[in-house]
């Protein structure tokens, strides 16, 4: 089976934040990665990963403002000194978490923003922060989210626009972050496209379509795509980043811990 982690932004919301790593450690999990660390001091984080042998696998830079709306800044010409700002506390945080991948959302692209200017400024700032992640041995990743459902506009939508950035960037620190539930949307052909993308991915998310509950709720068959992933050279984790269909417990039936 893949290396698993849960994502505690989704995961054990029954409980408050900080209980969640214990609840993670519970149920198995090795791994944990959650939206944004930024409303709790590093040492805090730091020493709940300790007290539970966890992993923190990922967290995403400062995406502006979230309950606004924003959905990262990444490609927002008039934003560029909050990104970099955004990328040094990002950095901090990493290395106070001892965490080894760092994802960029791209942001929503407006209307009146025209698509190569978005573009120039996505691939600038990529390059930004890999150049700063790079010497301290932490990746970046970057998303594409789904356009259709879950965040309409997202300038990065698909695979390949995604990959057209990161090489663009021509840095060697930049991976793709797979995301099965928001691709299965947007293209289907998982399986064939875990294969051809495999060696640029750097991390894998999973919820199941429709509704991003947990497997066996919907249409992909994760059986199938876990063991194809195991298949794969790929190495990295696998994380669940799905909304419980009931409590959290009871959507872990998928789940079985490494040995």
């Amino acid at each position: 089976m893949p290396k698993f982690a849960a994502n505690l932004s989704m995961l054990f919301t029954e409980l408050p934040f900080l209980e969640r790593f214990a609840a993670a450690a519970d149920a198995g999990f090795e791994g944990v990665e959650y939206l944004f660390p930024y409303e709790w001091p590093a040492q805090t984080l730091a020493d709940k990963l300790h007290e539970y042998s966890l992993t923190q696998v990922l967290f995403n830079l400062p995406p502006g403002d979230w309950e606004g709306g924003e959905r990262g800044i990444a490609c927002l010409p008039d934003r560029v000194e909050e990104f970099r700002e955004g990328v040094f506390q990002a950095m901090e945080y990493a290395e106070a978490l001892d965490c080894q991948r760092l994802n960029c959302l791209a942001g929503i692209r407006p209307a009146d923003l025209p698509f190569q200017v978005a573009f120039e400024t996505l691939v600038e700032n990529l390059r930004f922060a890999a150049d700063l992640l790079a010497p301290r041995g932490i990746m970046l990743t970057v998303e594409a989210i789904n356009s259709r459902v879950d965040m309409p506009g997202f300038f990065l939508d698909t695979s390949p626009t995604a990959m057209a950035a990161i090489e663009a960037a021509g840095r060697d620190n930049i991976r793709l972050q797979y995301d099965l539930y928001h691709m299965q949307i947007m293209e289907g052909d998982l399986c064939r496209s875990l294969s051809r993308l495999c060696p640029h991915i750097g991390h894998i998310q999973f919820a199941d379509n429709p509704g991003r509950h947990e497997p066996g709720t919907g249409e992909i068959h994760f059986d199938t795509v876990f063991a194809h992933i195991d298949a794969l050279d790929y190495e990295g984790w696998v994380s669940a980043e799905y909304r419980p269909a009931s409590d959290t417990a009871a959507s872990l039936y998928w789940f079985r811990p490494t040995e």
